[in-house]
C-alpha cells in the first residue's frame, strides 16, 4: 500500500488536485507574491465576518454589575458614600430596606454598577452633587476609637468632632491609646490610595517603652523582621534617649499594619507605654493642639498627592464646596507688638500649610523688614537727628502715681536743716561745789547719739569697752 505524498494532495499545488476554478479566481499558492490585480477580479465572498468593533446597544445596570466594575461608572454604594449620605455598608442596608430607586425602578441588590446618565433617587429624593476632595488633620487624644460605633459605648473620634464638618472618613486607624496624627477626608477613593502601603508615603512614630535596647538592636529592622508567621517590612528606628527605665525612639514605617509597631518592639524585649504618631507621609502634626482640626488647602493637597495619585484617588479638585467652616469672631487684643498691629502679629503666628512659592515671598518679605529695621538702628547710632529731640526742655521728675508721697501741688524749696539747728539748753549737774554747768554736754550728746545708732557699717565698737556712765 502505498500512501500519497504532501506535494500530490488536492488544493493549491499542481497535479490532479489542483485548483480547477478560473485563472482570475484562483487563490494564490502559499508563499506567492501579493497581486492587486486579483482583487480586482472580483470581490471574495467569505462565511466570516468583517473584523471591526462591536455596535451593540448599552447594557441595563444589573449586566454591567455582574462583568464588573465599569470603566465608565462605580458601585452604587460606592456613589452614595462619596455623596455624603451614608457609609458604603450603611448604603447596602438601604438598598436592601427598598429605599433607593435608579432610573424609576427599586432596587434590591447593590451590585450595580451607575454612571453621570443615571437618576438615583434615596427616599424619593436625588442624590446631592458630589463635593470637592478635601482633607484634615485631627490631633486624635487617648481613649478615643476609630470607628463609626463602638459595640462597647467607648467614646469614638467621630463623636469629638466640630459639627461643621461634612461626613468624613479616617485614613487608616490609630489604636485607643494611640495618640497624634489621623487624616480625615471627605473622599473615599482618596482614603483607600493613601492607605495602601503601595504608595510608600512614611508614618512616623514618636514611642516611649519600658526596657532597654540599643541602636544595633534597632538597625536589625531596617531588613525587616517575621514574628509569629507575619513578615513586616522595613523600619527605621532611632533611639532618642534615655529615661529611668523607659527609653524615648523615633520609629518610622510604610506599611502600617495592625499593631506593627507594639508587636515589633516586643520582639525586641521592650513594652510600649505611650506612641504618638508625628507625620503621614508629607503632612506633619507640627503644633496642632489636641482633640483640634485644621483642613489643607486644596492647592498644597494636590501639590502633594501630584498627577498619579490624585488619577488613582479619582480625586476632584474642581468641584464646588457645600459644607464650610463657621468663621469665628476676631479677638481684639491688648495692644500692638513690635513689628506690627496685634492683628497681623496673630495672624502671622497661626500655623497654616504654604505653597512653594507663597513661602518664598513670606521669607522676602521677612528679610525686607528685617533690613529696614537695622538701617534705622544704624541711623540712630550715627548721631542725633535734626529735628528737637523729643525730651528737650526743662528735666521733670516722674512720680509714681501709686505712690503715697506725690506732689499735690507745687514743689517747695527744701529747708536747710544746718542752718536752722536748734541748741539744746545747758544742763547742770550736781559736784563737790554744789549744782554747777555741765561742760562735756556736747561730748555726752554726741556719745548718747551713737550708742542709740550703733556702731558704723563694716568697722567697730568702741575701743574702751565696759560700761558708760
Amino acid at each position: 500500500m502505498t500512501t500519497r505524498k504532501s506535494s500530490e494532495r488536492s488544493g493549491r499545488g499542481n497535479g490532479p488536485g489542483r485548483d480547477k476554478r478560473a485563472p482570475g479566481k484562483r487563490r494564490p499558492a502559499s508563499g506567492a507574491a501579493y497581486n492587486a490585480d486579483d482583487r480586482k477580479s472580483g470581490p471574495r465572498k467569505t462565511g466570516f465576518k468583517k473584523p471591526g468593533p462591536k455596535t451593540s446597544g448599552p447594557k441595563p445596570a444589573a449586566v454591567r454589575a455582574q462583568e464588573g466594575t465599569d470603566e465608565r461608572g462605580e458601585r452604587i454604594a460606592k456613589v452614595m458614600a462619596r455623596a455624603g449620605l451614608c457609609s458604603r455598608r450603611e448604603a447596602e442596608t438601604w438598598i436592601e430596606n427598598g429605599r433607593v430607586q435608579l432610573n424609576g425602578k427599586l432596587l434590591t441588590t447593590p451590585a450595580v454598577t451607575v454612571t453621570a446618565e443615571d437618576k438615583v433617587l434615596v427616599d424619593g429624593e436625588p442624590l446631592p452633587m458630589r463635593e470637592r476632595t478635601r482633607l484634615w488633620l485631627y490631633h486624635k487624644p487617648r481613649g478615643l476609637v476609630t470607628t463609626n460605633k463602638d459595640p462597647e459605648g467607648r467614646p469614638t473620634v467621630f463623636d469629638r468632632l466640630p459639627d461643621d464638618l461634612p461626613r468624613v472618613l479616617t485614613v487608616g486607624r490609630l489604636d485607643i491609646n494611640t495618640e497624634g496624627l489621623l487624616l480625615l477626608t471627605n473622599d473615599g477613593g482618596l482614603a483607600r490610595v493613601l492607605e495602601l502601603p503601595a504608595t510608600g508615603w512614611l508614618r512616623r512614630y514618636r514611642v516611649r517603652a519600658f526596657g532597654k535596647v540599643t541602636q544595633a538592636d534597632l538597625d536589625g529592622l531596617k531588613d525587616g523582621v517575621a514574628i509569629d508567621g507575619v513578615l513586616y517590612g522595613a523600619i527605621e528606628a532611632t533611639l532618642d534617649k534615655e529615661q529611668g527605665d523607659n527609653v524615648w525612639m523615633t520609629v518610622g514605617l510604610r506599611e502600617g499594619k495592625n499593631r506593627e509597631v507594639k508587636r515589633v518592639l516586643e520582639h525586641l524585649g521592650l513594652a510600649v507605654n505611650r506612641l504618638i504618631r508625628l507625620s503621614y507621609g508629607p503632612f506633619q502634626l507640627m503644633d496642632l493642639p489636641e482633640n483640634d482640626v485644621r483642613e489643607i488647602r486644596g492647592r498644597v493637597l494636590r501639590d502633594q498627592l501630584g498627577e498619579t495619585l490624585a488619577e488613582e484617588a479619582g480625586a476632584d479638585f474642581d468641584a464646588p464646596i457645600f459644607h464650610t467652616p463657621k468663621q469665628e469672631p476676631e479677638k481684639k487684643s491688648g495692644g500692638a507688638k513690635r513689628g506690627g498691629r496685634a492683628g497681623e502679629r496673630r495672624e502671622g503666628t497661626q500655623g497654616k500649610w504654604l505653597t512653594a512659592r507663597e513661602g518664598q515671598s513670606e521669607t522676602d518679605r521677612r528679610k525686607a523688614a528685617k533690613a529696614e529695621r537695622s538701617e534705622r538702628k544704624q541711623d540712630r547710632s550715627k548721631g542725633p537727628s535734626q529735628g528737637p529731640r523729643k525730651n528737650s526742655g526743662p528735666r521733670q521728675e516722674k512720680v509714681s502715681p501709686r505712690s503715697r508721697f506725690r506732689m499735690t501741688s507745687e514743689p517747695r524749696p527744701r529747708k536747710d536743716f544746718g542752718e536752722e539747728q536748734r541748741t539744746p539748753p545747758p544742763r547742770r549737774i550736781w559736784s563737790e561745789d554744789g549744782l554747777v554747768d555741765d561742760k562735756q554736754q556736747e561730748t555726752r550728746t554726741g556719745r548718747d547719739k551713737r550708742d542709740r545708732n550703733g556702731p558704723p557699717k563694716g568697722g567697730r565698737g568702741p575701743r574702751d569697752g565696759g560700761d558708760r556712765s
